[in-house]
C-alpha cells in the first residue's frame, strides 16, 4: 500500500484521542491555523501538521512508551526538515483538551482572541492547564526538553 493509501487509511480509522484533537483543529478551528491530519512527511506519515507553522502535533498512545528511542529518531528527522514536533499522550488531550490546545498555540505565534462576554475583574475561571512544568536535560546530550504533564516537547532554538 502507498503511503497515501496508508494516509487515507488512518484518517479514516481515527484514535479517540486523533477525533478529540481534530474536532478543535480542523476548518481553522485554533485561532485560523490550518492543520492537516495524517500527512506524509518524507518516510513517515504524521498525525497532525500545520505548514503555515512548521508544526507537527503528534498523539502517542501507550504504544509509544516502549518505542521512545524510535520515535526520537523520528522526531529528530522531522526537526531536520524544518518542523517543530510536539508530543501528547492520548490520555492528555482527551482529559486536558484545552491545556493542550494552549500548549499548541505558544510555538505557532498565535494568542488567543479575547472572549466575547469577558469575567468581570477578579472572577477569572481557573482551568488546568497543561504547561510546561521544568526544562532539564533527560537525553545526557545537551538538549533540553520542556517537560509538562504527560508531554515532552524539543526546544529548538526558540522559546516556546
Amino acid at each position: 500500500m502507498s503511503r497515501v493509501g496508508l494516509a487515507r487509511q488512518l484518517r479514516r480509522n481515527q484514535t479517540d484521542a486523533e477525533r478529540v484533537l481534530w474536532f478543535h483543529v480542523r476548518d481553522r478551528r485554533l485561532n485560523g491555523l490550518k492543520f492537516r491530519r495524517q500527512v506524509p512527511i518524507g518516510p513517515y506519515i504524521v498525525d497532525f501538521c500545520c505548514e503555515a507553522a512548521r508544526l507537527i502535533v503528534e498523539l502517542d498512545g501507550g504504544q509509544h512508551a516502549a518505542r521512545a528511542a524510535q520515535d526520537a529518531i523520528r522526531t529528530a528527522d522531522l526537526e531536520a526538515r524544518g518542523y517543530l514536533v510536539l508530543r501528547y499522550w492520548d490520555n492528555d488531550v482527551i482529559r486536558n483538551i484545552d491545556g493542550v490546545l494552549d500548549t499548541i498555540l505558544l510555538p505557532a505565534g498565535a494568542t488567543n482572541p479575547p472572549h466575547p462576554n469577558p469575567l468581570p475583574s477578579g472572577e477569572r475561571e481557573h482551568r488546568g492547564i497543561c504547561g510546561p512544568a521544568s526544562v532539564r536535560d533527560i537525553s545526557g546530550a545537551g538538549e533540553a526538553l520542556t517537560v509538562g504533564l504527560g508531554f515532552a516537547q524539543r526546544r529548538i532554538g526558540r522559546d516556546v
